[in-house]
């Protein structure tokens, strides 16, 4: 059998998930929200962001201190427990699966740093291997990332959001778009099975890797091609009418586009907008190739009726200042691995300078400093605001996986993958809606993960569930996670009364940042400034362990 059933689930001791709370009618939404915006950044769990915001399911909670606020340290034979930390520019923990299960213990949450030391020890030498599992338990705060802060306070702020599966980024982006990594296909063709060879790092499905998507353009040497990928996504559903258009690559999702264009439906537009994109051949260094949901599947990259929709990052700042953008839509922004923007950390370590150059918020050398991730965010928050579209808009900004950073809360688990583990789902991820029309200052405790985001879509734009198309209704519940009414659909972060009408909707004011902030690292707003003070933790103050350091010196000889 190809999965295993939630009451199997629960037998084994893992977490069922529970459906969430309703949210105002879909109507209201529809007659308000036309432009969502998903800005989608890269490796942080919810308790390294947001592990201290007032009313969150976080660190002082009881919760916490059953699922792993105390971890022994088995290199310096010591416990450690969560500690603030200030520095943007960190050692980037390992997020691989089998990784990711390891430091979940069973749900127990609390084997992060240990299992992180033992993976480390040879690329870092066993000082440098404890500095990296340290990490893992480490924080931040207003200080740091204040505006991330600034917007979790004045509109939604859903703290159990988790990725929708446990492993690195690219399972989790198509999840974004396909509410799964390929459950569908494998079970279509079980060959296809990722570890039909028992390795989770090979091409397969569901996908459980970073492998690059079997089509260009890509950035980067060759390091390894998914199969291209069959199955229904958000973008197939959205063609309407224009699905008839796709002619190339529509092995098993032919009956899907068929069925889509004989809806008769108008098409609803939609783009993806990623740093470094140029054309379907040529990509700029820092294009982050495994980061691009729609170019693993073969039907949305070859038939120019979908591929035309991908573009640079900075074609969106264009239209929205411009106001060319369609009268409706969903639209993905990415970054890279290599900031366009022209910015700087504030570290003027030449290492630090030469070495955190990106804006897609991903930690470690090579990639970001998590100040200027949080830039990205606003930059694009900020045009929005400044838009004609800041009446009709929703922005969701979220992350792709927790990056292999702890969290306390044990995730929901659904069908189990062919490699004996659940399909879904890993630890938290932050999750914020910036809309006119959200809650204000509202915490969302609605259980959900990235297939949250396409339920939204669908419940906006009034679009049928993926798993009840025909080519993926005959093999649910493996396959897409839109019809499980245990995952949120995000209605619960918007508010009745903003929606009807009864009370004002929220001023674009309210989400600006002025760009002199924005640009500027490091930032001159903080805790103070925003008049907010992080919850206390029961190891307050929570300062880093002696002799920590976020970037370890990587052992002689070392990768």
């Amino acid at each position: 059998m190809l999965f295993r059933t939630l009451a199997a689930v629960a037998a084994l001791g893992l977490v069922a998930p529970s459906a969430p709370a309703s949210g105002p009618d879909p109507a209201a939404l529809r007659s308000r929200i036309k432009h969502v915006f998903i800005i989608y950044q890269e490796n942080h769990s919810f308790d390294n962001y947001f592990g201290t915001f007032p009313r969150a399911d976080n660190l002082a909670t009881a919760e916490a201190q059953a699922h792993g606020f105390r971890q022994y340290d088995p290199i310096g034979q010591t416990w450690v427990t969560p500690f603030r930390i200030a520095d943007p520019d960190t050692e980037s923990p390992a997020q691989g699966r089998g990784v990711i299960y390891a430091k979940m213990n069973g749900g127990a949450m609390d084997r992060f740093v240990a299992t992180q030391e033992l993976l480390s020890e040879k690329k870092f030498g066993r000082a440098g291997a404890r500095d990296v599992g340290l990490t893992t338990m480490a924080h931040y705060d207003c200080d740091t990332i204040p505006f991330l802060w600034k917007y979790a306070r004045t509109f939604a702020l859903y703290d159990h959001i988790f990725s929708a599966f446990a492993g690195p980024s690219t399972p989790s982006a198509i999840s974004l778009i396909a509410g799964q990594a390929g459950q569908t296909q494998w079970a279509r063709d079980p060959s296809e099975a990722t570890d039909a060879k028992g390795n989770e790092s090979g091409p397969g499905v569901p996908i459980m890797n970073d492998l690059d998507p079997a089509y260009g353009p890509y950035s980067e040497a060759d390091k390894g091609h998914q199969i291209p990928q069959r199955y229904a996504t958000l973008m197939l559903a959205l063609a309407g009418s224009d699905a008839a258009q796709a002619t190339n690559e529509t092995s098993n999702v032919a009956r899907d586009l068929g069925a889509v264009s004989a809806s008769g439906r108008a098409p609803i537009p939609w783009g993806w907008y990623q740093e470094g994109y140029v054309s379907p051949t040529v990509a700029l260094p820092g294009y982050e190739t495994h980061h691009n949901a729609p170019q693993y599947f073969g039907y949305l990259r070859q038939n120019d009726v979908f591929w035309k929709n991908v573009h640079d990052v900075h074609a969106m700042l264009d239209r929205l200042q411009n106001g060319t953008l369609p009268s409706s839509g969903i639209f993905y922004i990415k970054g890279g691995s290599q900031n366009n923007f022209g910015w700087k950390p504030a570290n003027p370590d030449p290492y630090v300078q030469a070495n955190y150059k990106g804006d897609d918020d991903h930690p470690g050398p090579g990639d970001t400093d998590a100040q200027i991730g949080e830039a990205f965010v606003a930059t694009f928050v900020n045009a929005i605001a400044r838009s004609k579209y800041w009446n009709d808009s929703a922005i969701i900004v979220t992350w792709d996986d927790p990056g292999g950073y702890y969290d306390h809360v044990p995730p929901p688990h659904f069908e189990t993958c062919p490699d004996q583990r659940p399909c879904g789902d890993g630890p938290r991820l932050p999750f914020i809606v910036i809309s006119p029309y959200a809650r204000g200052g509202a915490i969302v405790h609605d259980s959900g993960d990235q297939t949250s985001v396409l339920k939204f879509a669908e419940a906006l734009f009034g679009l049928p569930a993926l798993g009840s198309l025909p080519d993926e209704q005959p093999y649910m519940p493996v396959g897409p996670r839109d019809s499980n009414p245990a995952v949120t659909d995000l209605l619960a972060g918007f508010d009745p009364a903003r929606l009807s009408g009864e009370m004002p909707p929220i001023q674009a004011a309210e989400a600006e940042i002025p760009d002199s902030v924005v640009n500027a690292m490091p930032t001159s707003y903080n805790c103070l400034a925003l008049g907010m003070k992080p919850v206390a933790l029961p190891n307050a103050p929570s300062t880093p362990p002696p002799n920590f350091t976020p970037r370890p010196h990587r052992s002689n000889g070392a990768d």
